[in-house]
């Protein structure tokens, strides 16, 4: 490196050479089954496969920050490889999760052998999929991952209990050791210079390569790919194409999530997909015909769908107002979601939050993945959980897009999180979780800097809850609830407005939802941009 770091790389050459290089880079060892599985794939197909242990991980020197170097680390690495013999002079890039992410830091260095790129389940900036200010408890299991230069044991430790540590600045030493990247993380809780090495997205326009965004509508970071390629597309960048299926954070791996399964087409042949795009944009071999830009899987029909877009223009943008007497707790309450604004002078609904007992989020231990296509009947028994429900849906529904709620709310609190999910509700009862997302009322206007919050005040919160892609049948209803909490999946709000990395004692949140004429409560499906 430019630094006179030397990385390690495992090379896979094609029969004939020179070749197009492709670069996959990994802190999880380059050597491993799926990375050695994937090398050959894009030999057989070519392609001089070169994986590379990033700085710090693996066989590579140095030290491992994870994001700070691998912006300067890709460009070298990509300007390397096609410097070689046995290279052709052109260089893609291939990687998923942290691999994705890293492809973009090095983009903005401009590479100028760079050609194009695969970027799998790519996260995005700070703070979009942690609306909190501070990293999902979860992510300390990933921090253990990676403790040392190869992936670490993870199964002999009570993950669950570690989640529930207070306070979050010793939750490392819970799990049984000390995180320097965890504790300055949570030095961090706003938009400040700090994060600057590692963002992206506002740069996006800087880069202009050819893109495979891949992503799968139950992918923990689900959001960042479709924001990606719809950012490019409008900067005016040839050769994106979006491919989003029915996964999760491990792409075209099963066609069963939990109780869900998607059929017999939920996977596909990902790896002559990949290939056909390298080979279009590297090699420039024509396809013929032209495929389209966009290719979805429709979960409900369970079918895959061209479109020319994303969001689709095919999908009506759709409002559905929350409405209730006043008694909206739990699914035994009175709450609906209803097709027509609120003309009546509706009590508040009212909710406690306990931090002691949060709202549970249903997701396996490891943060590899959070959370699914769960069942939620059982969670909206809950008091602290307000269950909006349409009525039985007289013909299909398709929700293909983004969708939000905006909530006018208040809180007795010095501050309170604001949770929301969408839900297909079967007429089994079966409460399928689709999207959610959340607002902490101190990050209300955004991560530059906290807000304060004044207790009793209401407050128009718009809640972003990422994407989704389904067709509801006939006889299914729509659901949204309203919560405060939602752990493991996002840290528990102290409500004391005071440090939430040292605080370890919390104060009950009697929160409210207004839904009247003057503060219309409302479900948004399929937004536009």
């Amino acid at each position: 490196m430019r630094d006179g770091i030397t990385l390690s790389a495992d090379i896979i050459l094609p029969g004939q050479l020179p070749a197009p290089a492709v670069v996959i880079r990994t802190p999880y060892g380059k050597a491993g089954e799926r990375q050695s599985r994937r090398s050959t794939v894009l030999a057989k197909g070519g392609y001089a496969a070169v994986q590379v242990d990033v700085r710090g991980r693996g066989d590579s020197d140095g030290s491992f920050q994870p994001y700070r170097n691998d912006g300067p680390d890709g460009a070298d690495v990509i300007a390397w490889a096609a410097a070689q013999e046995w290279c052709t002079g052109d260089v893609a890039t291939y990687g998923g999760s942290y691999g994705a992410r890293i492809q973009w830091l090095a983009a903005l260095e401009q590479p100028a052998a760079l050609r194009a790129m695969v970027c799998v389940v790519t996260p995005s900036d700070p703070f979009v999929e942690w609306p909190t200010g501070l990293p999902t408890p979860m992510h300390i299991n990933w921090y253990r991952l990676t403790d040392a230069r190869m992936p670490q044991f993870l199964d002999d430790v009570d993950w669950m209990a570690v989640y529930r540590h207070r306070p979050l600045a010793t939750m490392d030493e819970a799990a049984g050791f000390v995180s320097p990247g965890w504790r300055e993380e949570l030095r961090h809780t706003t938009l400040d210079e700090w994060w600057e090495p590692v963002r992206y997205q506002h740069r996006i326009g800087e880069i202009d390569v050819p893109v495979l965004h891949i992503s799968g509508w139950y992918d923990d970071e689900e959001i960042g790919t479709p924001a990606n390629f719809a950012a490019m597309v409008a900067a005016g960048r040839a050769g994106q194409r979006l491919l989003m299926g029915p996964w999760g954070h491990a792409v075209n791996t099963t066609r069963t999530l939990g109780e869900v399964d998607f059929g017999p087409d939920a996977l596909i042949d990902l790896d002559g997909y990949v290939n056909a795009f390298l080979d279009e944009q590297v090699k420039g071999v024509q396809p013929d015909p032209p495929p389209a830009p966009v290719r979805i899987f429709v979960m409900g029909t369970n079918e895959w769908r061209d479109e020319q877009a994303w969001p689709p223009e095919s999908a009506p943008a759709t409002v559905f107002h929350l409405s209730s007497g006043g008694k909206a707790n739990s699914r035994f309450g009175d709450g609906r979601l209803v097709p027509s604004a609120v003309t009546s002078e509706q009590p508040p609904d009212e909710w406690t939050h306990d931090p002691d007992r949060p709202v549970p989020f249903i997701t396996d231990q490891s943060s590899a993945q959070i959370g699914g296509p769960d069942d939620y009947h059982g969670v909206e028994s809950r008091g602290d959980v307000l269950v909006f429900t349409s009525d039985p849906l007289a013909e299909p529904l398709e929700i293909i897009g983004p969708v939000a709620v905006v909530a006018h709310v208040g809180t007795s609190a010095a501050d309170t999180d604001i949770m929301a999910k969408l839900l297909d509700v079967h007429p089994s009862g079966f409460a399928q979780r689709l999207c959610d997302g959340m607002v902490r009322l101190r990050y209300r206007d955004g991560f530059a800097a906290e807000q304060q919050v004044t207790p009793g005040q209401a407050y128009e919160v718009r809640i972003a809850m990422w994407d989704t892609c389904v067709r509801l049948p006939a006889g299914h209803r729509l659901r949204v609830e309203i919560a405060s909490s939602a752990f493991p999946k996002f840290d528990v709000n102290l409500g004391t407005g005071a440090d939430p990395i040292t605080g370890t004692e919390g104060v009950p949140a009697t929160n409210r939802l207004w839904h009247t004429p003057s503060r219309p409560s409302r479900l948004l499906l399929n937004e536009r941009p």
